[in-house]
């Protein structure tokens, strides 16, 4: 058995230093004799640890007692430490149990809860109060209570008919009463909303008032629509007859009394713009028909009808029975009025009786279909022999704009009643436009005095092409185009038949100016300036200007013009010999330049002054005349010699005289 000292100290071979065991080598020593040396230092050892361990023996036994006593102690711990841990499980699985009873007890709650909840509504939708009884058979349909308890009434009523489907024994009990209180309700209301209808009846009534009362009530509708049908419809048609007649009766009377407010002297087929019109020059001629206040070719103030006179207040004939309207202003009462009436009618129906799209239309026409019938065959008789233009013009433009008036106010009911009434109109307008447009082609021209100034015809045609692009700005319309062009065909051929009886290209010249000129001013006054028939009178007069210049400066000044354009090409190709060729020809020009050029400009001056009515055009075309003339005048001055140039009066000289014919127009 290996000592305490033996087993706690490493090997010999592992505790021997290299140096120590090259020492014991070198030295010589004999390792038997350390050997045995060695192993009784070891057995030395040895013995000291046995006292050792005997000297501590009762220690080591009082030791091994306590470890007794720890392990006894922790294994009494152990065991209560189990008992705890079993406790603790009995627990959790108690806690456990009693919360899935908790879960299930809570899910019971709300179960009994619901089926209370639903049970009592149920209950109280199906129980009939005496105090419902009492107000359905007694107070007045137009009380709150009334209408408080006929919701009550109609929801039991759909309540005890969705359970009699299901077979429901419980609606046995209720079902009669339910039934008869239904019949009284029914029969109350169906005796209110009648005697509202029959108020419509009443002469002088103003309808709108019923009609809110019939609003404030409309549930009552409902409530019989949902519960009988051939009572709703009754009341529908009892409507619908009554005010199938208002309105036809309103509207032919009003018409009626609205014809007999149109001007006593119409236009008629002798009013057209070729023809020439002689019934100003009459000694007693009228003065209040429609062709003297305002002619049937100039709008005035007749287009206010589109705009600040749209939603006027209509005409009452029997207030204006010595006043006298054009007919667009007839027109536009009577459409107005019948905007206003069957907007509010359309927008009745459909909340009152609760129809949308295709029923609300039917519904509305079978209400206002005979009026509307009537009124556009009414409009066909009177637009039969009319011969006004514009105020045709000026109906079909009320139309566009009543109908976006109906569309704003969601009224689609009458796009068709405006689709009927344009129908009407369109023929006519293009039959008359034509009809003045073939008047102006038969013209003679050599029936005419040789005026120089603007042509009534043209002027007609100014004011009347003014009016109807003003009038479509806002509505283009590819025909109403198409006519005008053709108009304004006829007349330039027209104008130029005129210019053609003149002798002198210069008086045809102003004639044509003079045209043009007040065609182009009306245009820009009453249009758009960017307008095409604006443009293209522009371009005629800028181009009869440009040879009308030519013309005036021709007697005064045409030497001089002739001799640059001959002479130019000269001074191009560098070509000064043939220039000085020209001299003695150039000398004579400047002489008589500088002899008479003050006096040509004030005969030139007074001239155009005289030969154009409007003094704006005058002025204009003498400023381009001397602003011509100033051009040729240095062209003029380059192509001289410079002996004739020594001789030329002095550019600066000129225009100061120019200058002095400056208008202020």
């Amino acid at each position: 058995m290996s000592t305490p000292r033996e087993l706690s100290s490493p090997p010999m071979t592992e505790q021997l230093d290299n140096e120590e065991v090259r020492e014991i080598l070198k030295n010589t020593t004999d390792l038997r004799q350390y050997s045995r040396q060695i192993e009784k230092e070891f057995k030395e050892v040895e013995n000291k640890s046995i006292e050792d361990y005997i000297a501590e023996s009762q220690n080591i036994a009082n030791l091994h007692n306590q470890i007794n006593d720890c392990d006894d102690v922790l294994e009494r711990m152990e065991n209560m430490l189990m008992s705890f841990q079993s406790v603790l499980n009995n627990i959790s699985t108690e806690i456990t149990q009693l919360q899935r009873k908790s879960v299930s007890m809570s899910l019971q709650l709300t179960n009994r809860q619901s089926v209370k909840a639903q049970l009592s509504q149920f209950i109280e939708d199906m129980a009939v109060s005496e105090e419902m009884i009492n107000i359905i058979m007694e107070t007045p349909v137009t009380e709150r209570d009334f209408s408080n308890q006929l919701n009550v009434l109609n929801h039991k009523l759909s309540l005890v008919k969705e359970l009699s489907f299901k077979e429901s024994k419980s609606t046995n009990d209720v079902s009669d009463v339910l039934h008869k209180l239904r019949l009284k309700a029914m029969a109350k209301i169906r005796s209110y909303l009648l005697e509202q209808i029959y108020k419509f009846r009443k002469p002088m009534t103003n309808y709108q008032i019923p009609q809110n009362a019939m609003l404030k009530h409309k549930f009552f509708f409902e409530f019989i629509l949902s519960n009988e049908r051939q009572v709703a419809q009754e009341i529908c048609s009892e409507y619908i007859d009554t005010m199938s007649k208002i309105y036809y009766s309103y509207f032919k009377s009003y018409s009626t009394r609205l014809t007999s407010l149109k001007f006593e002297e119409s236009c008629t087929k002798d009013d057209l713009m070729g023809i020439e019109d002689n019934a100003s020059k009459g000694l007693f001629a009228k003065t209040t028909s429609l062709k003297h206040k305002s002619t049937i070719f100039t709008i005035g103030k007749r287009g206010d009808i589109l705009n600040q006179q749209l939603e006027a207040p209509i005409i009452v004939p029997h207030a204006q029975l010595k006043n006298r309207y054009t007919v667009e202003a007839l027109f536009r009462s009577e459409q107005y009025a019948l905007v206003d009436n069957a907007c509010r009618e359309y927008l009745f129906v459909t909340e009152f009786f609760m129809v949308r799209g295709t029923q609300a239309q039917d519904l509305f026409n079978q209400i206002m279909g005979k009026t509307l019938t009537l009124m556009i065959k009414n409009l066909e008789t009177s637009i039969h022999d009319c011969y006004d233009t514009i105020a045709m013009f000026l109906c079909i433009h009320l139309i566009f704009r009543y109908q976006l008036m109906c569309h704003k106010r969601c009224v689609p009911a009458l796009d068709k009643y405006w689709d009927s009434l344009q129908s009407v109109i369109w023929p006519r307008l293009e039959h008359v436009f034509r009809l003045n447009i073939q008047s102006i082609h038969d013209c003679d021209p050599t029936k005419f005095n040789k005026e120089m100034g603007p042509h009534y015809i043209t002027r007609r045609y100014a004011e009347f092409s003014a009016a109807i692009v003003g009038i479509s700005e806002h509505f283009p319309n590819e025909l109403v185009s198409r006519l005008l062009l053709e108009l304004q065909n006829e007349v330039e051929c027209f104008i130029l038949r005129m210019a053609a009886i003149f002798p002198t290209r210069k008086d045809q010249l102003i004639y044509l100016i003079n045209n043009y000129d007040l065609v182009l001013g009306v245009l820009m006054e009453h249009t758009r300036d960017n307008s095409k028939e604006a443009e293209a009178f522009r371009e005629q007069v800028n181009a009869r200007s440009a040879d009308y210049v030519e013309e005036i400066l021709a007697p005064h000044f045409g030497g001089i013009i002739q001799f640059v354009k001959e002479c130019e090409h000269f001074l191009e190709k560098e070509q000064m010999d043939e220039l000085r060729k020209q001299e003695r020809r150039s000398l004579a020009l400047v002489a008589s330049f500088s002899a008479n050029w003050k006096k040509s400009l004030e005969e030139l001056n007074r001239e155009v002054l005289l030969s154009f009515p409007s003094l704006l055009t005058g002025s204009q075309l003498l400023q381009l005349a001397l602003a011509s003339l100033v051009q040729y005048y240095h062209r003029f001055h380059k192509l001289l010699t410079p002996n004739a140039r020594a001789q030329l009066t002095n550019i600066h000289v000129v225009m100061v005289e120019i200058k002095k014919y400056k208008s202020n127009y």
